[in-house]
This record gives structure tokens, C-alpha cells and sequence, in this order.
């Protein structure tokens, strides 16, 4: 492999609906994909959009798809971000993909030697997640995560929920 690609295999689609709830509904009914589990109104500390802080607020819902993540995301203030970026400009479809690495500096050096843009990161103390506009246009944005044991442990859970998932209680919370 050579590119990115190198750096790991897509985990995660993501969208940024107009209508969030309809996406899912669309994903747990027509789809049969859940239960997505709802994270509401997260606005990171140390969150940046394109070098400088945003207070962004946004929820997420996600839910496994076989191995792939499914993920929703609703913006919820005018705090700048790609998301708001996103809707702005009237997008639809998918929004982002996103790989998991070891390395979240050798893969933000490897993006930005791809021609890649840092849109947005977040860092926390042994963890960090950055976006990566890679210049092709809608959907061509990668979502480069360094995980938490935490959040590995949560994906976990996400997933085994998803084996044999019958359809009941559709929507959860998560933290």
C-alpha cells in the first residue's frame, strides 16, 4: 500500500445529515444497522478548527455496520467547524472516513506530506484525533484517530451490540 492507505484501514463512514433524525431512522430501518448509541452535545476541550479554538457543540450517534462504524453527526451551535462547513455549503452524502493509528504525529505528517489540510483536531493526554482535507471535494475528508483504551473499550461494546441486534430500543445513550 502507498499513501495513506498505508497508514490503516477504514474503520468508520461518516454523515452529516440535514435531518438527523431521519438519517436515523433511514439507518435502523431501512438499513437494519444498530443500535446506534447517542453521544449528545460534546464540545471537546482543546478542540480547533483550522488552527484556531472553536467551542463547537455537536452530537454523534454511532452504530457497527459488520466492522465498519456508522457514524451521524447534528452540529448544534454556529461555533466554526467542518461540520458547519459541511452544512453550510449544502453538502450531503458522506462526510468523512476514519482510520485508527498508533502514531497520531506520524500520520498527521504523513497527511499533511499527502497535501492534506488540518481542518480540525482535538488532543487529549495520549490520545488525539485530527481531519484531514485532502483536497478532492465532498467526502474526501479522513478522520485520523489515535484511540484512548477507553474509547477502544467503548467501540467494543458498540459492536457486540450489534451482533444479532433485533431491531429493539434503536437509539442509546452513551456517556
Amino acid at each position: 500500500m502507498t499513501g495513506l492507505a498505508q497508514l490503516g484501514k477504514v474503520m468508520q463512514i461518516a454523515y452529516v445529515p440535514a435531518d438527523f433524525d431521519g438519517a436515523l431512522r433511514f439507518w435502523t430501518q431501512v438499513m437494519g444497522v444498530g443500535p446506534f448509541f447517542l453521544q449528545p452535545n460534546l464540545s471537546p476541550p482543546g478542540s480547533y478548527h483550522r488552527g484556531q479554538p472553536t467551542d463547537a457543540v455537536f452530537s454523534i450517534a454511532i452504530a457497527y455496520w459488520g466492522d465498519v462504524q456508522v457514524e451521524l453527526v447534528q452540529q448544534h451551535n454556529d461555533g466554526p467547524s467542518i461540520y458547519k462547513e459541511w452544512r453550510d455549503a449544502g453538502h450531503e452524502g458522506m462526510h468523512h472516513s476514519c482510520i485508527l493509528v498508533d502514531d497520531i504525529a506520524e500520520a498527521q505528517r504523513a497527511a499533511e506530506a499527502a497535501g492534506g489540510v488540518i481542518a480540525q483536531e482535538i488532543r487529549g493526554q495520549g490520545w488525539g484525533v485530527f481531519y484531514a482535507d485532502m483536497g478532492g471535494g465532498p467526502g474526501t475528508m479522513i478522520e485520523v484517530m489515535q484511540a484512548s483504551a477507553a474509547t477502544l473499550e467503548r467501540f467494543a461494546i458498540m459492536k457486540q451490540a450489534s451482533i444479532g441486534w433485533d431491531g429493539s430500543d434503536p437509539v442509546r445513550r452513551f456517556g
